[in-house]
């Protein structure tokens, strides 16, 4: 999510533009960061619907404006509805799921790969305590089949053109993952073989169960995609801009 920040604070001015991503030769990445949103399972939520039926405020827990819980949030009351009482200055996300075994707050949200591949979630999913309410992707992720995306939700709730913009640029860092870039400088033809060469090392097979053994997730995405993504993301309207930074350029 921080990535996602970053790349907003590009389109929308929060700092001073010195270059133009639309003009970077996006090569690809070899994951999308997707994240989800959870809550205690003895909070009285069973899904997203009950979030917005209750009108009641959820105590989540957040290290400041860049992290994930926040920016899901902000998300959530803008496309949604939905009521959030964040609180926010916790040293790591650690320090956050401490505060979710305490008591001290009841939600968070996450990365989806970091929330089924490390402690203390593993144990959490064992005694069942935590639940999933929401995610990111433009697809359920198989571990979570049945939490529906924030795409489904919004279609449900039928929620607005400009809403539906705002959250798709806060969001996109998501789709960028972890991307490979080069320079506007480089040639066509040279990029052209870099995502050649990169497409290829990302499907070898070696490869794919060396990252499988390291419990490493690929899901990539090409360089062409990357770029219209760019492009997407960096053409919208003056009033989606204005929103975008008016939730995330503190």
């Amino acid at each position: 999510m921080f990535q996602a920040h970053r790349y907003m604070q590009q389109l929308t001015g929060v700092e001073e533009v010195k270059f133009d991503l639309r003009k970077f030769n996006w090569i690809g990445t070899m994951e999308k960061t997707e994240v989800m949103f959870f809550v205690r399972a003895d909070a009285p939520y069973k899904s997203f619907d009950d979030v917005l039926k209750s009108g009641q405020p959820l105590r989540c827990g957040a290290t400041g404006s860049t992290d994930g819980t926040y920016l899901l949030a902000k998300i959530f009351e803008e496309t949604l509805g939905a009521k959030f009482n964040l609180v926010v200055g916790y040293q790591s996300g650690n320090a956050i799921d401490l505060a979710m075994e305490k008591g001290e707050v009841i939600c968070r949200g996450m990365i989806v790969t970091g929330h089924f591949s490390r402690e203390p979630f593993i144990t959490w999913h064992k005694k069942d305590f935590d639940r999933h309410l929401a995610q990111s992707g433009e697809k359920r992720d198989p571990r979570m089949a049945e939490v529906p995306t924030l795409r489904e939700l919004m279609d449900k709730y039928k929620t607005a053109d400009v809403s539906r913009r705002v959250a798709q640029v806060i969001l996109a860092g998501n789709e960028y993952g972890r991307p490979m870039v080069t320079p506007p400088s480089v040639p066509s033809d040279r990029v052209r073989i870099l995502r050649e060469a990169y497409s290829r090392a990302l499907a070898d097979s070696q490869l794919v169960a060396e990252a499988k053994q390291s419990k490493l997730e690929i899901e990539p995405a090409s360089g062409e995609e990357l770029q219209a993504l760019t492009e997407r993301v960096m053409n919208q309207p003056a009033e989606v801009i204005e929103r975008v930074k008016r939730l995330v350029g503190d």
